[in-house]
């Protein structure tokens, strides 16, 4: 045990009568039945520092945690004693009531330090390496709806309705995942399917699931992929390590994914054959924004959609992989067997009940170097395949993945990152498997893609951006993008030129004939904060063939305090006519998406897209719908419902993990931890804090992925309540404990007291040894307020009003 615990081990023995043996009078009657400030540890550990009340019955009382910055226990900890300790518990060894394994409760007098002993306290903390699962398990169901679609004149209608539920029954965690979809690559064909329905146990190192589900392995940090077409639903059983659960990640992939449009258009991403994101894009080499995608390593196929028309594809590699770095756990396996079955499939399958079996291994060479290997067998294929993720250094990263499949041959990933102070080079090769598409006129067969992009900052105002690619699939040949960048100042406000070159690819939307071209643009932020002006020309190849000529001019605001948060809008002049195009982004407390509308020069026909998420999550008897951003791709939450005297107010929920959500008054949904225990602290949001009282303040959690837990939490405006407490004889009652809904204090020798009172509700309570019990209405005729402060003057406690209910009783004022 710690050295600091030492005095309270010596005086083990000794009451606080006891300890208090020899001490001048006038002290005594500052030390019991007064507010004194402690040093509080658990098991020699700091807690905090804070008020107590000490009484000559041998209890101690915690009023206040006033200090608690520098200790290494977890706010869960603070909580669990705070709750316990706000009753007068025994001082000694505790012998009921012994709540959060104490053992015993020590008082020095002579450094005033309290001691909480627990059953752990020679337990070594280091060696708890996996948080333990929630006591008793939890219960909830949080729903994710999303809804893509994009089509227009002349384009066929790609849609998806998807919706993927995680929940907890105990400590077993559910999983479930519907879609719908329709989509041009199966002639708009209307297909739906049961993707997952399983339910999964956490183990200190391990998990098990079992269920309908993909075969796609989980539980490893990199995962060797491999050619092939969609697997299906298999029913059986799958174990593996536990640290690499499947979240959704808002951080983007490691690797930037790009397009080069030669005309506006929009960009569909399939997985699977399903789509799961769409953009708009303008002319030029355009970065998908890949922080909207699921976390993990998979292959997505990328459409280009000019004028109503799929003029180039590509599939790309999403990397955005779970970071593992620990030596002292060198392996990550995942396995699976079972047997190929569909759930509600409307999706062809001519493998039905066949054998699914497959395992993977990731070993950890060196803390910046993980390999992987991979063989499984679904019905008739077979496939192996290998990778390496090496973190040459800080600044320098390559992956590399080889694969064979009996159906579909050989296939390779390879990329390659390397930053340096001015800027970044970035390499990729791929060799992928590519499905026949009627409507692209492609045969089924390999496609090689490769590109070199670099980012170079020349100085504070000028960059230079680069890049060369080169495939051999739906669009054939070399490619080759240069611009230059420079910020500077035009009529006072801040704005940036960028100049570019291009030879790319011939495709349907540049006449079949190589797209060379030249485009200048400048934006600028001029007028009000949030807006954005762009205006542009240059010249490209035809969609007709021969040169065009183009310019363009768009707008685009930012937007607080409404549902919508920022809207746009574009449009150009090229030979064919105006193109027009805009889009909005929102946000609801039910829904949160963005949509975009194109209409097209060529032949003015109309083309769009929406992406639509809201999160309904069900736990303690509670169901709440969230479209914010925080919660979209939450698994664990909490309910909170806050009832408020300022309806106008905004809370703060601070996470013990970082993370911070607005409350408003009425029904919110913050998300969570799964597994950690944890506490969210409640404060005002903003500055400048109200005079009110948020009870409770800090609210703790422990739960299982999937679980919802329900809190209640209450805001009430507050006054400044100062006076003095008498009994029925007029002496000062030191010690009393006055009380309110919205607080408490305790009366000092002389009876004086302070403490923070309901507005709403102006009643105190007095309790004391020497008296019943009283309480006083503070109504505004009888004590004027001023300001938010109530002087109160002495409060009488006689014969009139000792006996009388909880805060119903009339006061009495002297003096």
């Amino acid at each position: 045990m710690a050295p600091e615990t030492a005095p309270a081990k010596n005086t083990s023995s000794l009451s606080l009568l006891e300890q208090t043996e020899g001490l001048p009078k006038d002290f005594l009657e500052h030390f019991f039945d007064l507010p004194l400030a402690v040093r509080i540890e658990q098991d020699g550990k700091f807690l905090g520092d804070g008020r107590v009340v000490l009484s000559r019955n041998n209890t101690v009382q915690l009023l206040d945690l006033s200090e608690f910055h520098d200790s290494k226990l977890s706010a869960v900890d603070r909580q669990r004693w705070s709750d316990y300790l706000e009753q007068p518990r025994p001082v000694g060894n505790c012998t009921s009531n012994c709540d959060n394994g104490l053992v015993a409760i020590h008082y020095s007098l002579q450094n005033s330090l309290l001691s909480l002993v627990t059953n752990t306290a020679e337990l070594d903390p280091t060696e708890a390496r996996y948080h333990k699962l929630p006591e008793g398990g939890s219960h909830g169901l949080i729903l994710r709806n999303q809804f893509n679609v994009s089509g227009g004149s002349g384009a066929d209608t790609s849609g998806r309705y998807s919706v993927d539920a995680q929940g907890s029954i105990g400590n077993w965690s559910t999983v479930g995942s519907y879609q719908v979809d329709r989509s041009s690559y199966e002639g708009a064909e209307t297909r739906q399917s049961i993707q997952s329905l399983y339910g999964q146990r956490e183990h200190d190192n391990k998990f098990v699931k079992a269920g309908f589900f993909l075969p796609n392995f989980q539980g490893v940090a990199r995962q060797p992929s491999t050619p092939g077409s969609v697997p299906n639903t298999i029913v059986g059983v799958m174990i593996g390590s536990s640290d690499s659960l499947a979240i959704n990640s808002s951080s983007p992939s490691i690797y930037p994914v790009y397009v080069t449009a030669n005309r506006q258009g929009m960009v569909e991403i399939y997985r699977d054959g399903s789509l799961i994101y769409t953009q708009p894009v303008e002319p030029g080499l355009q970065l998908i924004d890949t922080r909207r995608l699921p976390g993990g390593i998979y292959e997505v196929e990328v459409r280009l959609v000019e004028d109503g028309k799929v003029t180039s594809t590509e599939t790309e590699l999403i990397n955005k992989p779970a970071h593992w770095s620990n030596s002292q756990e060198r392996w990550r396996y995942s396995s699976f067997i079972g047997q190929q079955r569909n759930l509600l499939n409307t999706y062809s399958t001519d493998q039905a009940d066949n054998l699914a079996v497959g395992g993977v291994v990731n070993y950890l060479a060196h803390p910046r170097a993980v390999l992987g290997a991979m063989v499984q067998q679904i019905g008739k294929e077979r496939a192996v395949g290998g990778s390496v993720n090496w973190h040459a250094s800080d600044t320098s990263n390559v992956y590399t993945n080889v694969f064979h499949s009996s159906e579909h041959g050989v296939g390779l990933d390879v990329q390659a990152i390397r930053n340096y102070a001015t800027g970044s080079v970035m390499f990729n090769h791929s060799l992928n498997w590519q499905n026949a598409d009627k409507y692209l006129k492609t045969r089924a067969g390999t496609q090689q893609n490769s590109a070199v992009a670099l980012n170079h900052r020349l100085d504070d105002v000028n960059s230079l951006t680069a890049r060369a690619s080169y495939s051999n699939g739906v669009t054939s040949g070399v490619g080759l993008d240069l611009s230059f960048s420079r910020r500077s100042k035009v009529l006072g406000s801040d704005a940036n030129w960028r100049t570019s070159v291009f030879d790319r690819p011939a495709t349907s939307s540049s006449g079949n004939q190589r797209n060379r071209g030249l485009d200048v643009t400048l934006t600028m932020a001029l007028g009000s904060e949030g807006r954005r002006y762009s205006v542009g020309a240059g010249t490209r190849a035809a969609s007709k063939g021969g040169r065009d000529q183009y310019v363009n001019a768009g707008v685009y605001q930012d937007l607080e305090g409404g549902v919508l948060s920022s809207v746009n809008g574009n449009v150009s002049s090229d030979r064919y006519g105006v193109g027009l195009n805009g889009g909005a982004s929102f946000e609801g407390d039910v829904v949160r998406g963005d949509l975009f509308a194109q209409r097209s020069s060529l032949e003015g026909g109309i083309t769009g897209g929406v992406n639509l998420e809201s999160t309904v999550a069900i736990g303690g008897g509670k169901m709440v719908t969230a479209g914010n951003g925080v919660n979209i791709g939450a698994h664990t939450g909490m309910i909170i419902d806050v009832e408020s005297d300022l309806p106008d107010l905004e809370l703060m929920a601070q996470d013990t993990t970082g993370s911070s959500t607005t409350l408003k008054p009425g029904r919110n949904f913050v998300p969570v931890t799964a597994y950690k225990p944890g506490t969210l602290q409640l404060d005002f949001a903003g500055r400048d804090a109200p005079a009110a009282s948020i009870h409770p303040a800090m609210t703790s959690y422990h739960l299982n992925k999937g679980g919802v837990a329900y809190r209640q939490v209450k805001v009430m405006q507050t006054l400044t309540v100062m006076g003095q407490v008498h009994d029925a004889d007029g002496k000062p009652l030191r010690g009393a404990e006055v009380r309110n809904h919205a607080g408490r204090s305790v009366a000092e020798a002389d009876g004086f007291f302070t403490l923070e009172m309901s507005a709403r509700q102006p009643m105190l309570e007095v309790t004391h040894p020497s008296i019943k019990g009283c309480t006083f209405h503070l109504d505004d005729k009888r004590y004027p307020r001023e300001g938010e402060v109530v002087m109160v003057g002495k409060l009488k406690c006689d014969e009139l009003n000792t006996s009388k209910p909880l805060l119903s009783a009339s006061v009495e004022q002297q003096g």
